[in-house]
């Protein structure tokens, strides 16, 4: 007689439901009792791209308007940047203590590696700016179906090299969230290889910094997570064939015993991309990298969606891991 589940090695865990804690706030805790947020359809083949940009056109509509709406609540001037295949938003708020006036942050935002481009890229970045008063560029990289890798990050790089005419590399910060997060990862050490001076923090949020997805949480979070499942087809559009082990799409397969800008990961223990916030963050510390790691209680991937105070904990913690860091 053949065992149950006799196919694959490992815990058995039956069927149950995953509880609401009562150790979060009672805004993360209505975050939880609530469906996902956003509908995410199946994703097409990597190779249907009509398929994908009908997709993405979709999927678009509510993640702008989520964005759009979150920025309201942090006017900035916004100035676009003309970069040789794509903008640089260039994001000020209101108002700027002199200590960050020769301050930038270089923003390089999420969306699973094909949303967030355009107008959101800039909203994405309002939030940030205001909060740490900080000049907030953001880059509206290229992206899938038409621009796979390493279109996104050749963009990162030139953005870069635009604030380097205009500020020390020491007091520029480089800030991804998921996709963008793993994509900031990779600028570092692509800057670095190219010889570039790196920039002086790295903020690293919920970073899918391991395209082969092969962390512990993919298994553990399946499902617990209330907002992300994996990126297996969106990942191969991205990759284009590439070896997903490649550092340059996935750093936590870098050699960072060569230098790497300080840097904090923050993540949650519901997220999906925990593990690649763990194993990143050791990679670091074992190659001497000033680096530290914040985990938050039950907090999905993208938090709570700035729904709760613990989004605001989660800021308040880049915003001062920046000031530590960055030259004044």
């Amino acid at each position: 007689m053949t065992e149950p589940h006799q196919e694959k090695t490992g815990r058995f865990i039956p069927a149950r439901v995953i509880p609401v804690p009562r150790t979060v706030s009672p805004e993360a805790q209505a975050y939880l009792s609530t469906p996902a947020p956003i509908d995410r359809p199946p994703e097409p083949e990597p190779k249907d791209k009509a398929a994908w940009r009908a997709m993405i056109k979709n999927a678009e509509q509510a993640f702008s308007a989520m964005t759009a709406a979150r920025a309201e609540g942090h006017p900035c001037d916004v100035v676009t940047h003309e970069l040789s295949a794509t903008q640089l938003y260039e994001v000020t708020p209101r108002s700027m203590t002199a200590r960050n006036e020769n301050r930038a942050i270089l923003h390089i935002h999420g969306g699973a590696f094909i949303m967030g481009g355009g107008r959101t890229a800039a909203h994405t970045a309002m939030p940030i700016a205001d909060r740490a008063k900080i000049r907030t560029f953001s880059v509206d990289y290229r992206m899938p179906p038409d621009h796979p890798f390493p279109a996104g990050l050749n963009d990162a790089v030139e953005a870069y090299r635009m604030l380097l005419t205009r500020f020390k590399p020491a007091n520029i910060a480089v800030y991804g969230e998921s996709a963008g997060g793993g994509l900031a990862a990779s600028f570092v050490l692509k800057a670095r290889d190219m010889g570039l001076p790196i920039p002086g923090a790295c903020v690293l949020h919920s970073p899918e910094a391991d395209l082969t997805e092969s962390g512990d949480t993919f298994e553990t979070n399946d499902k617990v997570d209330s907002l992300l499942s994996r990126l297996t087809n969106s990942i191969a559009l991205y990759a284009d064939g590439h070896d997903l082990r490649d550092p340059y799409l996935s750093p936590i397969f870098g050699d960072f015993s060569k230098g790497f800008s300080p840097t904090i990961l923050t993540s949650g223990t519901r997220d999906l991309f925990l593990s690649n916030a763990a194993i990143l963050h050791r990679a670091l510390r074992r190659a001497g990298i000033k680096a530290e790691i914040n985990v938050f209680e039950a907090m999905p991937h993208g938090g709570f969606l700035n729904t709760a105070p613990e989004d605001r904990e989660v800021l308040t913690e880049h915003i001062r891991f920046m000031d530590e860091h960055l030259g004044a």
